[in-house]
């Protein structure tokens, strides 16, 4: 269910690879991050993210494929569809240590030269940036630590809870002005699809789910005199308005 998952790496050497081979319940706890993975949702915040970008089709889509919060909440993104998983604290600590030391506690990148269309896999980690061209050509840290990012080779054991549908409490409505051939066309009843904020390809406007009506690429929606497609993304807990959809 998860996309493949992995990290970017340095032209300098990272942490050596012996951490990044075993598997996080393997790891001794640093306890670096037990006390906040005890927060409360108010006071949840990022601490390691996956996107991977880049390619002819544009993988990814506009969700990153992995978030992990300090609650010890997990959200694995597939097909616009975003799964929740809940890691116990020390299993959230492991394998934070454990993205450190696939050297992703410090901003880097690994480039391949001028590739058009490259792959392009993305961690932040706190301020941390990390960024690898073509990881499937490069022998990084970070593209090992992939796999540990895949819940299904998470022990049982390390789960507070299984997966579960992720809920958001805000969707990003994308609308992308121009009529579907031969689709119906509807009248949209939320705010003007066009008053919003600007993204790539789309214009962005928030709305909570259970006001949305359900649509799909065949549907075309009539609003504020244009006609438009639209595609709905949820927000993620560190996700609070349009503006914080941009790449960056």
């Amino acid at each position: 269910m998860i996309a493949a998952l992995a990290c970017a790496g340095t032209v300098a050497a990272c942490g050596g690879a012996s951490g990044v081979e075993k598997p996080p319940h393997a790891l001794p706890s640093t306890g670096s991050a037990t006390h906040s993975a005890k927060d409360s949702p108010r006071g949840e915040h990022l601490v390691l993210r996956m996107r991977r970008t880049g390619g002819i089709v544009g993988l990814g889509g506009g969700l990153p494929d992995f978030s992990l919060y300090s609650t010890g909440r997990a959200l694995v993104a597939a097909r616009e569809k975003v799964t929740e998983y809940r890691l116990k604290p020390a299993a959230l600590d492991r394998l934070l240590h454990e993205a450190r030391a696939a050297g992703l506690g410090r901003s880097h990148t690994v480039s391949a030269g001028q590739v058009a269309d490259a792959n392009v896999l993305e961690f932040t980690m706190g301020r941390a940036h990390t960024k690898i061209v073509l990881p499937e050509s490069q022998s990084d840290p970070g593209v090992r630590f992939q796999a540990r990012l895949d819940p299904a080779r998470w022990p049982a054991a390390d789960l507070a809870s299984g997966a579960r549908p992720y809920a958001p409490g805000k969707v990003a409505v994308l609308a992308s002005e121009g009529a579907v051939a031969d689709g119906p066309v509807r009248t949209w009843p939320l705010a003007p699809l066009g008053r919003g904020t600007t993204l790539p390809g789309a214009v962005c406007t928030l709305a909570a789910p259970a006001k949305v009506p359900a649509t799909g690429p065949g549907t075309a929606w009539r609003s504020g005199g244009k006609t438009y497609t639209v595609r709905l993304r949820p927000l993620l807990p560190d996700e609070h308005t349009c503006a914080d959809l941009r790449p960056r």
